[in-house]
Order: structure tokens, then C-alpha cells, then sequence
């Protein structure tokens, strides 16, 4: 099969590169390189990964729309969706001009596919004959004899050049173009290789460190004094991971402004116009693409890829090992189908700017970054004053340059008290906000500083369980051992969101564990995951089941809630367990509207629970009501006023279950829904039938009545209609005192 002719001016390094790929499990970025993301060139550019779900399966996306590869039966030459179909199972991936090729994970041979049809890949040696003629017109370009007997690890091209790494250490390049980029005399091993249509770069292995041949056009020149750890290359771009914290840096024609800048990558390719990255912290695949106008739209997936290529041995210094149990995937146990088999990525030393080291690398996770929003002791308020420092002095200068053009320097003395008064004045607003710092982190880490925290401890002179403790970072590796493993006997329940473990932590402390299944975090980006840590970390309140830390380790997003021994309120109403004396039930249902009312009043801006239920009330040590499971809906939300009323009207629903024992909805019942059941009886006057005739009457029922009252002004129709928490929080108080009273 000739689908080698696509890869016009490239063909001769295809050969060496099929030798690479066999032979070697290192990978190398550029046109012609192999990973575990690669993408074709040309005019029908288009990508593909091998999907995270442990059996290498290819995962394809083009111009329009992801594809992917269901039937080896069919393919299709669409310009937008199936280009082809029937891919195997591959081991590692690699781009050349309209096509791509691979190595079959379970025989090690070559296979390539394109536009026209998928198959195996014809290859040839090139050899003299005794007349000087070539054995293959098309190679007569790029046949070097020199080169013929070099053992070549690395191989990439460029247009009319090829170059490679030699095994012993070295780089030569051949082709009628190669004398142009300058390369001679190079003895260094590289880790990486990438070129571009005239220009060549790589890192060298021992200091990491890039070197650069050929186009010497200032707009492509290449970062100095940065360590990177891969690299690739488009038509007229370069990009490459920084060894310190996996952020991208880019130079040649490239929109900088569509470069991703808050997230890490593991894995990157390009194609002419286009780069594609893995990102390390969910393995999702994220594009962005050159200054070229005609830039075609790459609709990436929202799939999970590779964050490697798979190989054999222990992983070297500076790496780790990737660890599948992160992708929340059960029957998932290695992202590779042979189980001897790892996957080795590099380690980060730092983290991007608004970022703090929270921990190291180790041998089977990378280091983990938390936003500095989350900084909450002073081992991340240096480093997070630090980088505000820098930001705000960079503005300052910048500022400072455009006003001297303006006013000349005539005015420079003056400029000079300015910029002396600034000094001093930023000094002591970074002392403020410091102080500021440490009274917020107080509010996550011991009792509430702020007056509202205060009033709300307040709230409910019944509740005897203390706000709690510090908000911290969790390792996953110390959450998997306090769950077992995150075993099922271990399960307290699960939702849409994922699943919830009991732990215990090292300490000896029984925690509730929150984690979140693929398709939450596929679904949430880290920013939404940020803003939510935010958040929750500022929530203290006697009536909220309060967070006491995080993990979001490679990719993997873990919530460490306080453990409520007592279960839920669902499980005492209809769930068989102990029954609730009319006492405890008042309690619960003020202390469960004083939570809302925190919610919806004292938090600015509000926060609307959306999921209101029985199920959502659980109770502590103490009997204590405690809401969970809220959403995060702030004010700028445009229906904030009909969420907050959309509460007010479950809570009903919850106070009318409290009364009477029946579930929200029984198809046991006529008429099975609570609220039209009960609402006729209430406005009759005959609240009375309403209660739970399986709970002993109290001696005074008017508390019940009330509470009846109180629940169907909660359902009306009409939600102009219905009181606010605030109100309801009221009432309800007020009946446990006079209960208390009798």
C-alpha cells in the first residue's frame, strides 16, 4: 500500500520512524512523532489519542466533530465526521501529512490509516543499484548513505530535511534542505526532537534545556532558561511542556490568548494550524491553535486520554507512575492492557502562578498545586503574597512607563515621590491583606471570626455540636487507605455526583469522603472545582455538614465532609430505622431551617440548596440536624429569587413528611403526592389526621398544628405567597421554646 506518497517532502523519515516505534518506547514531539496523542497534517488535519480506559482504544476528532472508530467494516471520506473507522488497539501514535500510524498493541507491527482506508504500512530500504540509480524514484530526495549504518532512537522532518538522534548520543540531519539549519558537530543526547517546516528543536537530556537550528526569524525564537520535558511543532509553531509546572509555552505563529494558562499538560501534538494537549489534572483533551486567519475550528472531545505511552521497568528519577485508580473507574486497574506494563510521566517541581506546592511528587503521584484562594497557614501565604506582589508590581512599572511618555521627564522627580509613597502604601495594604488572609483561613480552620458566623452559631440555642476544624489538603493515596481500598462495604451512599465513603484518617477521626465519578469531573472544570473549594471553605455553620478537606490529585476530586453517625432524616422517617419522638422532630425541623435560612441570608452572595429533601438532612452525634448536598447558585444567577422560593416549597414537603411519616411521594397512597394529601385537610382544619399515629401524641398537639400551618404556607401555589426562611426559622423556633416550656 502506497499511503506512504501522502506524506509529501516526509517520507523518508516514516522508515526510520517505523523503526523507532518498534524498537523504542521513548517518545519523540514533532512531525513524524510518536506519543500518546498525535495528529495528521495538511489540509484535513485531524488528531487522535489513545482513550484512559485501559484497553488502548483510539479516539479521533477533525474540524467538526470528535470521531471515533466503532466498525473496522466501514469507512467514510466525510470532511467533517468518519474519516475512518476500525482502528486496533494501538500502543503509541504518530502524525504524518494526511495520515497517521501506529504500533498494533498486540503484535508490535505498523498500521496506518487516512482519509482513503486504514491498513497495514508497506515498507522499503533504500539501497544504490551498480548504475547509481535509486531503488525508489520518490526517496531519490532524501538518500544519504551516510546515515545508512547510524542507529537512530529519535527521527523527525521537516520540508526536504530529515532528522535523528543517534543511540551513543548526537544529531545529524540529512535532505537537499538540511544544510540550512546548521546542525553539525552535535554530540549532546536529546530527550526530544521536534521540527517544523524549516526550523528544528530539541531538549537536551541532561539539561533539559532547548536547542534550536534553522529559521532564525526573531518571531520564532524559543524561550531561553527554561527547563521543558516534550515538545512539538505545527507548520511555523513550537510548543512545549516546562519541566516546573507543566504549563505550556509556545512561540512562533501562535494565539497566545487561546493558550490554556490555568492547568498543567501531560501530553501535547500538533498539526499545521493546530496544538492538542492531555492536561494532567483530568486527562481531558484540550486545543488551541496559530495566528493564521483560515485556522480551522478542532472540535476536541470530552473524552479521557492516555496521559503516556506504556512500557516496561520502574520509572526513572523524576517520575512517577501513573496510577489508574484516579479515574474512579472500578474494573479499572492499569490504564494499559498488559498489566506489567506502566505508564511513567515526568514530575513537577512548581506550580503555575495563583498556585501553591500543597505536596510533592512521589512514586505513584505527581505534585499537587491548590489555587491560592484555598491558601489557608502560612506555608502558602509567602508564596501567594509573593506572586501578588510581582503581578501588582508589573502592572505598576507598565503603568509607570505609558505616564513618562506622556508627561516626559520633566515630571521625573515627581514620578519619584510617587513611586516612594507607593512603596510604603503597597507595603501596608499587603499587610492588610495578610491580616485578611489569616482571619479568613481562621474561619476554616477554628471557630467563625466574622460577625455573621458569630450571629449564626447563635441561631440555635439547641445545637450542641461544634463548627469544625481545619480545612485541609488530603493526599489520595491517604484517602484510599481510610476507605479501604474506597470499597463497597465502605459506602454510605451515592448520587449523580459519585459515590460517599466512610473513612477514618490518620488521626483516628471518622470523616464522610465525597468522590466524584468520571463524568463529574469530565463535566466540571477545575475553575467550577476552585470557586466550589472557595465556597465550601467559607461555609461554617452548626446546622451545614461542614467540609474538612479536599483532594484534587491527579485529576481525582475528593470532598472530606464531617461523618453524621445518625444517617439521614429520610432513613428515621421511612427507612426502618429508630422513630423520632415529637420533641427530637421539632428540633430537627428548626435546626434544618436555620441551616437554609444561613444559606439563603447570611452567606453574601446566597447560596440556593436546589435539592432540598429528607434524604439531604442528616443528623450528628448529638441528633443535630445538618444540611448537605446544596448547590452552589450565587446572585448572579438570574432566577435566584424563584430558587430561593423553589426551597422554601421543599422544605415544606419535608416539614409535612416530618408530621405525618409519609414519603413525599407513595404510590401507596391516595392521592400518592404529599402535598395534595395534605394541603385540603390543612385548610379544613384537620391538620390533626396529618399526624404520625406510629409516634406517640404528645400531651399538647398545638405544636403539630402548627407546624401544619407553618408547612402549608411553605407549598402554596403561588410563591409570592410563601414566606421566606427567615420567617419560617422564626416560627418554628419559637414552637421548640414553648415545647420546652409545657
Amino acid at each position: 500500500m502506497q499511503i506512504l506518497n501522502y506524506f509529501s517532502g516526509f517520507s523518508q523519515s516514516v522508515t526510520f520512524l517505523l523503526l523507532l516505534l518498534i524498537l523504542c518506547c521513548t517518545g519523540a514531539s514533532g512531525f513524524g512523532s510518536m506519543g500518546p496523542i498525535s495528529a495528521a497534517f495538511g489540509e484535513d488535519e485531524f488528531f487522535c489519542a489513545i482513550d484512559a480506559s485501559g484497553k488502548q482504544d483510539v479516539i479521533c476528532w477533525g474540524k467538526n466533530s470528535s470521531l471515533t472508530s466503532p466498525s473496522p467494516s466501514s469507512s467514510s471520506s466525510s470532511s467533517d465526521t468518519g474519516y475512518f473507522n476500525g482502528i486496533p488497539t494501538m500502543a503509541a501514535l504518530s502524525g504524518g501529512e494526511g495520515f497517521l500510524c501506529g504500533i498494533l498493541e498486540n503484535t508490535s507491527l505498523a498500521y496506518c490509516w487516512s482519509l482513503v482506508t486504514p491498513g497495514t504500512i508497506d515498507c522499503w530500504e533504500i539501497v544504490k543499484a551498480s548504475n547509481n540509480s535509486l531503488s525508489s524514484k520518490q526517496s531519490a530526495l532524501f538518500y544519504d548513505q551516510s546515515i545508512s549504518n547510524l542507529v537512530l532512537n529519535k527521527v523527525v522532518s521537516g520540508e526536504g530535511f530529515s532528522c535523528g538522534g543517534t543511540r551513543e548520543g548526537g544529531l545529524v540531519c540529512w535532505g537537499p534542505n538540511s544544510s540550512s539549519l546548521g546542525v553539525s558537530n552535535i554530540s549532546e543526547k536529546f530527550l526530544v526532537l521536534a521540527s517544523g517546516r524549516n526550523s528544528l528543536c530539541g531538549i537536551s537530556k541532561i539539561s533539559g534545556f532547548l536547542k534550536c537550528w534553522g529559521n532564525t526569524n526573531s518571531s520564532v525564537t524559543p524561550p531561553v532558561a527554561v527547563q521543558f520535558v516534550s515538545l512539538t511543532a505545527g507548520a511555523n509553531h513550537f510548543c512545549g511542556i516546562r519541566a516546573d509546572n507543566h504549563g505550556i509555552e509556545c512561540w512562533g505563529s501562535v494565539n497566545s490568548s487561546s493558550i490554556p494558562k490555568a492547568t498543567g499538560f501531560i501530553a501535547i501534538a500538533s498539526s499545521d494550524y493546530t496544538t492538542c494537549g492531555i492536561r494532567e489534572d483530568d486527562l481531558l483533551v484540550d486545543c488551541w491553535f496559530s495566528n493564521v486567519s483560515t485556522t480551522p475550528v478542532i472540535d476536541h472531545p470530552l473524552e479521557l486520554c492516555s496521559p503516556g505511552l506504556c512500557s516496561a521497568g520502574s520509572c526513572g528519577q523524576g517520575e512517577f507512575a501513573f496510577n489508574a485508580s484516579i479515574l474512579n473507574e472500578p474494573d479499572l486497574t492499569s490504564l494499559c492492557v498488559r498489566k506489567d506494563l506502566k505508564i511513567c510521566s515526568p514530575c513537577g517541581s512548581n506550580c503555575s502562578e495563583g498556585f501553591f506546592l500543597s505536596s510533592s511528587c512521589t512514586a505513584n503521584a505527581d505534585r499537587i498545586c491548590t489555587a491560592c484562594s484555598l491558601c489557608q497557614n502560612s506555608s502558602c501565604w509567602d508564596i501567594c503574597r509573593v506572586q501578588s506582589s510581582a503581578a501588582m508590581q508589573e502592572k505598576l512599572w507598565h503603568h509607570l512607563g505609558r505616564l513618562l511618555l506622556i508627561i516626559g521627564p520633566c515630571a521625573f522627580g515627581l514620578l519619584l515621590v510617587i513611586l516612594f509613597s507607593w512603596c510604603i502604601l503597597s507595603r501596608v495594604i499587603a499587610t492588610t491583606k495578610e491580616e485578611e488572609s489569616r482571619k479568613q483561613s481562621k474561619s476554616c480552620i477554628g471557630k467563625p471570626q466574622h460577625e455573621s458566623d458569630t450571629h449564626a452559631g447563635s441561631h440555635s440555642p439547641m445545637s450542641v455540636a461544634p463548627c469544625p476544624g481545619l480545612a485541609q489538603v488530603f493526599r489520595l493515596s491517604e484517602l484510599k487507605d481510610a476507605t479501604n481500598g474506597f470499597k463497597e462495604f465502605n459506602e454510605l451512599g451515592r448520587g449523580s455526583y459519585g459515590f460517599v465513603y466512610k473513612a477514618v484518617i490518620a488521626d483516628g477521626q471518622v470523616v464522610a469522603v465525597k468522590r466524584a465519578n468520571a463524568a463529574t469531573i469530565i463535566h466540571t472544570n477545575n475553575r467550577d472545582f476552585e470557586m466550589e473549594l472557595e465556597i465550601l471553605c467559607k461555609i461554617r455553620h452548626c446546622n451545614i455538614v461542614n467540609l474538612l478537606g479536599y483532594c484534587s490529585e491527579m485529576g481525582e476530586r475528593l470532598l472530606v465532609y464531617e461523618y453524621m453517625p445518625h444517617g439521614t432524616l429520610y432513613d428515621h422517617l421511612h427507612g426502618g430505622l429508630s422513630p423520632l419522638n415529637w420533641s427530637l422532630r421539632l428540633k430537627i425541623s428548626m435546626q434544618a431551617a436555620k441551616g437554609l435560612e444561613y444559606l439563603h441570608k447570611e452567606l453574601v452572595p446566597p447560596i440556593v440548596h436546589r435539592d432540598v429533601k429528607s434524604s439531604n438532612i442528616l443528623l450528628d452525634s448529638e441528633w443535630g440536624a445538618r444540611i448537605a448536598d446544596f448547590g452552589l447558585i450565587t446572585s448572579n444567577d438570574k432566577d435566584l429569587n424563584a430558587d430561593l422560593e423553589g426551597d422554601v416549597y421543599n422544605f415544606g414537603i419535608v416539614l409535612l413528611e416530618i408530621l405525618s411519616g409519609r414519603k413525599s411521594y407513595d404510590r401507596d397512597f391516595t392521592p400518592p403526592n404529599i402535598v395534595e394529601w395534605a394541603v385540603p385537610l390543612i385548610k379544613q382544619g384537620k391538620a390533626a389526621v396529618l399526624i404520625d399515629r406510629y409516634v406517640a401524641l404528645p400531651r399538647n398537639v398545638e405544636p403539630l398544628l402548627k407546624l401544619a400551618d407553618i408547612a402549608e404556607l411553605a407549598v402554596r401555589v403561588h410563591p409570592s405567597e410563601r414566606p421566606n426562611m427567615t420567617a419560617i426559622a422564626s416560627w418554628l423556633e419559637q414552637i421548640v421554646k414553648d415545647v420546652q416550656i409545657l
